[in-house]
C-alpha cells in the first residue's frame, strides 16, 4: 500500500520539479507551439508557448514506477506508452523545429502508429490468447475469437487519436483523464493487479503535476508527445484490465472528441461543404458558441468524472 501512495506522490514532485527547469529551456530552444488560423481566434494569443511538456510527464511516470516492479504487465503498458510518445515526438520534432505546422502527415502518423498497435496484437495472439470480450450492462462474456485482435487494434489505434484530439485546450486533457486513470487504478487493484494499479496511479501523479504548469492561462502544452503518449498508456490499461469496452463509457469524452471530428468531415464532403459544428473537435464548438475556455474545461471534466462513475458501477455491478 505505501508503494502505491509513494507512486503517484512521487511522480507529482518530479513533475513539479523539471517543470521550471524544462519550460525556460523550452523557451530557449524556441520550441514554440504554432497555432493554426484557421482556429479559434483568441487561441492565437498562445502562439510561442512551449510545447512538448510530454516529457516531464513521461520522465515523471518512469521515475514514480521505480516504487514497484516492472512486470511483463507494467512492460507492455510501458511500451505502448513510450512508443506512443516517440510518434509524438517525432511529429512534434517537425512542427516546431522543422517548422511544419502539420507535422507528420495523416499517413505517416497512422503508419507508425498501425506498426506499434500491430506489435502488441501480435504479441497478445502469441503470448496472451484470450478472445473474450466482457460487455458491460448485460455482464455477458463474449468470445470474439479473431475478431478480439481487430477490436484490440481498434481500441489502441482509436484511443490514441481520441485522447490526441482532445488535447485542444488549457488543462482539458489532463482534468479529464485524471478520473480515467483513477478508475483503473481502483479496478486493477481489485483485480490483484498492483503493477498495473500503481502504474495507473503513476499516470494520475504526472497528470496533476503537469496541470500545474498546463492549467489556464497554460506555461507549457503536452504536445503529441504527451496526448499520444497518454492515450497509449490509458489503452493499455483497458486491454490489460480487460475492460475494453468500459473505456468507451469511462473515456466518453474522447469518444464524443472523435466522433464530432468524423461526424464533421463526412458530412462537410458529402452535403457540399455544410456544418454541423461550428468548429470540431467538440470544445472548439463550445468556444465558438461563447463558452469561455476554462467553462469548456469544467464542464467537460464534470462529464467525465460522472462517467467515470458510471463505468465503475457497472464494473462493480459485475465483480465485486
Amino acid at each position: 500500500m505505501l508503494k502505491l501512495i509513494g507512486i503517484p506522490v512521487t511522480a507529482f514532485i518530479v513533475c513539479a520539479l523539471i517543470g521550471p527547469v524544462l519550460i525556460p529551456y523550452l523557451h530557449k530552444l524556441k520550441f514554440g507551439q504554432s497555432i493554426r488560423e484557421c482556429g479559434p481566434a483568441s487561441h492565437m494569443a498562445k502562439s510561442g508557448t512551449p510545447t512538448m511538456g510530454g516529457l516531464m510527464m513521461l520522465a515523471a511516470l518512469l521515475v514514480a514506477l521505480l516504487w514497484g516492479n516492472f512486470t511483463p504487465h507494467v512492460i507492455i503498458a510501458l511500451v505502448l506508452t513510450v512508443g506512443h510518445a516517440v510518434i509524438g515526438f517525432i511529429d512534434d520534432y517537425i512542427k516546431v523545429v522543422m517548422k511544419r505546422n502539420l507535422g507528420l502527415t495523416a499517413k505517416q502518423k497512422f503508419l507508425l502508429q498501425f506498426i506499434l498497435a500491430g506489435t502488441y496484437v501480435y504479441f497478445a495472439e502469441t503470448h496472451i490468447r484470450n478472445t473474450e470480450l466482457w460487455v458491460p450492462g448485460i455482464n455477458a462474456v463474449i468470445d470474439l475469437g479473431w475478431g478480439y485482435y481487430v477490436l484490440a487494434f481498434l481500441l489502441l489505434v482509436g484511443t490514441t487519436n481520441a485522447v490526441n484530439l482532445t488535447d485542444g485546450l488549457d488543462g482539458l486533457v489532463s482534468f479529464v483523464s485524471l478520473p480515467v486513470t483513477m478508475v483503473f487504478a481502483f479496478i486493477a487493484y481489485m483485480q490483484g493487479m498492483l503493477d498495473l494499479s500503481g502504474f495507473s496511479l503513476g499516470l494520475t501523479g504526472a497528470c496533476l503535476g503537469f496541470l500545474l504548469f498546463n492549467r489556464h492561462p497554460a506555461k507549457v502544452f503536452m504536445g503529441d508527445t504527451g496526448s499520444l503518449a497518454l492515450g497509449g498508456a490509458i489503452a493499455a490499461l483497458a486491454l490489460l484490465t480487460r475492460t475494453e469496452l468500459l473505456l468507451v463509457i469511462v473515456g466518453g469524452i474522447y469518444v464524443a472528441e472523435a466522433l464530432s471530428v468524423i461526424i464533421q468531415v463526412t458530412y462537410f464532403r458529402f452535403s457540399g461543404g455544410k456544418r454541423i459544428f461550428r468548429m470540431s473537435p467538440l470544445h472548439h464548438h463550445f468556444e465558438l458558441g461563447g463558452w469561455p475556455e476554462v467553462k469548456v474545461v469544467r464542464v467537460f471534466t464534470a462529464v467525465s468524472c460522472v462517467l467515470s462513475v458510471i463505468g465503475l458501477c457497472l464494473w462493480l455491478n459485475a465483480f465485486v
